[in-house]
């Protein structure tokens, strides 16, 4: 059995990111983007890194600036950025940034681009037990309504969900949830900022157990 924490959407509150790991004591955590508030807080990500014990595998979001790969690089996590690798029955792909939003923030891509960067790493990630898309940007049709009807996932993202089992996306605050595209799950463990995240627990012989929790929540 692992299990694995998923935050995403921190904004600068690395203290309430640490207080997580002060209570949950995952094998793996994934992190979705947006460690920072626009760039501002740069100099907590190393600090927030190290507080974490388990093996930490990080994507930036549209609201960190391009400089936090090489911060992330410096730290304890792994940047998972327009990469993909395997640790033991699990294969993790990561893709930050988002697609086109109307705000002009600081790490965003066309659908091309996005498109541009997935296609290579599905072409050549191992198929695992276990296939995890790490995407700061939901995929078009999952998670990521901001009005009725109004959808802003990436259409980049959907088309290529059906390489994975698990879709791991933040980004759209109001989307917190578990949802299902495609036949692949997709979950938004909503803003970690409110102390919001995912456990993932995998099992060779189960389907995904994914619980969604608050650090306020009562034992």
């Amino acid at each position: 059995m692992t299990d694995i924490i998923f935050i995403t959407d921190i904004h600068g509150k690395t203290d309430i990111a640490s207080s997580i790991f002060e209570k949950e004591d995952p094998d793996y955590v994934l992190i979705g983007g947006d460690i920072t508030d626009l760039g501002q807080s740069l100099e907590k990500v190393i600090p927030l890194m190290a507080d974490i014990a388990a093996p930490t595998f990080a994507v930036p979001g549209n609201c960190d600036s391009r400089g936090i790969i090489s911060v992330i690089e410096a730290s304890d996590a792994v940047s998972i950025h327009n990469k993909t690798i395997d640790i033991g029955d699990i294969t993790l792909t990561g893709i930050g940034g988002s697609n086109k939003t109307p705000f002009d923030t600081p790490f965003e891509y066309t659908e091309e681009e996005i498109d541009e960067m997935l296609s290579p790493l599905v072409s050549k990630m191992k198929k695992n037990r276990w296939n995890i898309l790490v995407s700061h940007a939901p995929p078009y049709g999952a998670l990521d309504e901001v009005a009725l009807d109004v959808r802003v996932g990436s259409h980049s993202v959907a088309e290529y969900i059906k390489n994975f089992d698990i879709v791991c996306c933040g980004h759209i605050h109001e989307q917190k949830g578990i949802a299902e595209l495609e036949g692949r799950i997709c979950v938004n463990p909503g803003m970690c900022k409110e102390g919001n995240y995912a456990v993932i627990t995998l099992e060779e012989d189960e389907d995904p157990k994914i619980v969604l929790k608050n650090i306020n929540d009562e034992e």
